[in-house]
């Protein structure tokens, strides 16, 4: 816990002038009227502006590893998108399908999970749905159901690594936690989740879709091979990826953090790909690599980051994680299971990333209370996983639980199929409930 200063520009109290500022621009986020980025950055000015922060504590406020991580990443995928191999996937998995509407759903949502898993959720979707309408397109089928599924496989997919979901990107990075850890931990919670979530996708949806013969003829004979453009480059990218993957995985005992590993990854791919063109041509190439980083996403990371330094500084967090612990009576499995819900619950209400971002000091509040009380460490970790499990699964909930939802109902809207916030929470929150009981069952079963 950092000291605030004793008092802001004309003397009010740091605590109130953060928090109002915290929830002015949590509130803003939720009507979604202005671009987060812009609200973000505009409540870091005034954290900064009104004196809670000054401008050194700030930025050592943010969190560069999370930065660095999703930076690297999106110039790693934006780069290998350019092979069509994305394209080749979801082409792949239909006709596996036989042209089968429900398979489809089942094998798109499985390429959503899987792809959401290595890369992360929100770049998964960006490649995906896109497909997906085309498909939908060709067999005359309503692509509503294909993308709700997809939006559900790829925060649940996203549940199970590091890198799959920013929540967790985020709780890696102020924990230490490992690429490993992560997948030893969540992943299971995410096949079992994934797997149970499909039998009411079925009651709803699957056992209603249908396609004509002639509809599945012509999807049979798209040539998947087609969408690879640039072999010479999917094979360079496959071997960069591959090395960045096992670099997670060996990260722990090499000394490194997933920033540095993501990053080299991207500069060695960049290099690669721009090895043998002249300087023009290469400097051309990079600005159109870089354009695939979602800037909006990085800065809306950046003012969040300061905002919540700057409740932490006041003395919000530790107000309010004091207060879990009353409500709980110092219980360190109902406070594990609190979490987890409240999590759930309010990842639904707002984005899951400023939820993360807020709950990551109040949880390190927490710690030392449940140390003192002979908790054992290893067990201390069951938190930091509650936590992961309900941003990631909660997310589900509503259209603004996740960054990925919101990406998908826009290139849905784009092509004259809207998502609309109602009739798809309608749907998706009672199947968020479902996926945070089996997390309840899991998180009870193996740690508490």
């Amino acid at each position: 816990m950092h000291e605030a200063s004793a008092q802001t520009i004309f003397g009010l109290s740091p605590l109130f002038v953060a928090t109002t500022i915290f929830v002015l621009t949590y509130a803003v986020i939720i009507v979604d009227r202005l671009n987060r980025a812009i609200v973000a950055l505009l409540g870091a000015a005034l954290v900064i502006g009104f004196g809670v922060l000054t401008q050194e504590q700030a930025i050592r406020g943010i969190d560069f590893n999370t930065l660095g991580l999703l930076t690297g990443m999106m110039v790693l995928v934006g780069i290998t998108q350019k092979s069509g191999v994305f394209q080749f996937l979801a082409i792949k998995a239909a006709k596996l399908a036989k042209g089968s509407p429900w398979g489809i759903l089942v094998m798109l949502s499985v390429v959503t999970a899987v792809l959401s898993a290595l890369l992360d959720n929100v770049t998964t979707v960006l490649l995906v749905a896109p497909v997906t309408l085309l498909i939908a397109d060709e067999l005359r089928i309503n692509p509503y159901p294909l993308l709700f599924a997809e939006i559900n496989a790829s925060n649940t997919g996203g549940t199970a690594t590091l890198i799959g979901d920013p929540p967790n990107i985020m709780i890696g990075s102020a924990t230490g936690l490992t690429f490993n850890q992560f997948f030893l931990n969540l992943a299971p919670l995410a096949i079992v989740a994934f797997a149970v979530t499909l039998i009411p996708l079925w009651m709803i949806y699957g056992r209603h879709l249908s396609a004509s013969p002639e509809a599945k003829e012509r999807l049979m004979a798209f040539n998947e091979y087609e969408a690879i453009t640039d072999v010479k480059l999917l094979k360079q990218c496959l071997t960069v990826f591959g090395l960045v993957i096992l670099g997670f995985v060996f990260a722990h005992p090499l000394g490194l953090e997933p920033a540095t590993i993501a990053m080299a990854g991207a500069a060695l791919l960049l290099l690669v790909v721009t090895l043998k063109v002249d300087r023009i041509e290469a400097t051309q190439k990079v600005h159109g690599f870089f354009a695939h980083v979602e800037w909006v996403t990085i800065f809306f990371f950046c003012g969040l980051f300061i905002i919540v330094t700057g409740v932490e500084h006041a003395g919000l967090l530790k107000i309010l994680a004091e207060g879990i612990l009353s409500l709980t009576a110092g219980d360190f499995a109902v406070t594990t299971l609190v979490i987890m819900w409240m999590a759930a619950i309010l990842s639904a209400i707002v984005d899951n990333i400023p939820f993360v971002a807020t709950m990551i000091p109040m949880i390190k509040d927490m710690l030392p209370v449940f140390q003192e009380a002979g908790v054992p460490p290893h067990q201390l970790e069951a938190l930091w996983w509650a936590l992961a499990a309900g941003a990631c699964l909660g997310g589900n909930g509503s259209l603004i639980g996740a960054s990925a939802n919101l990406i998908v109902a826009g290139i849905a809207e784009r092509s004259g199929v809207p998502i609309r916030f109602l009739p798809f929470m309608k749907v998706a929150f009672p199947i968020m409930l479902l996926q945070v009981s089996i997390g309840t069952v899991y998180v009870w079963w193996r740690y508490l």
